[in-house]
């Protein structure tokens, strides 16, 4: 299943975390409830793709959205897409909704927004209702994340 692989990635990385299974929900507020957190605290996790075979993790607090064109700045592209839900497997080995770049079958890069440093976060841990808590800074260094302003 996809949450030993990125709970075993986690351990890998050295990474101390709380994990939570709350099973299935239905909306971010839904996961914050369940996880005892406010939902700018849950980080999502996006694949984006860059150009072919080329695909990036973005980071980004619950309560934010991804900017398009902070994002095309910050890469100098013009263009960037959101991969399909097959390709987005393809590329990670986890389905939608259970995206992380925790034992991704790619280590592909990851930017992380700059509005979730000293914090402490919570992302899915690759299967749908189980999540890990855990802090923002030490999970960016853990990745080698590039942090900015990529967020509205």
């Amino acid at each position: 299943m996809g949450a030993e692989r990125a709970l075993a990635a986690l351990r890998e990385l050295g990474l101390e975390q709380v994990v939570t299974r709350h099973g299935r929900v239905n909306s971010l507020a839904e996961a914050a409830r369940m996880r005892g957190i406010e939902p700018r605290d849950i980080v999502k996790t996006m694949v984006v793709r860059r150009g072919p075979d080329d695909f990036l993790f973005v980071l980004v607090p619950g309560d934010r959205d991804f900017s398009w064109p902070k994002l095309r700045a910050l890469l100098d592209v013009q263009r960037l897409s959101m991969p399909d839900a097959r390709t987005a497997f393809e590329v990670t080995g986890y389905q939608r909704g259970t995206i992380t770049p925790f034992g991704s079958t790619h280590s592909w890069p990851v930017i992380a927004d700059a509005s979730m440093l000293g914090r402490r976060i919570s992302m899915g841990a690759g299967e749908h209702g189980v999540a890990v808590s855990l802090d923002a800074d030490s999970m960016i260094a853990a990745l080698n994340a590039t942090v900015a302003d990529i967020s509205d």
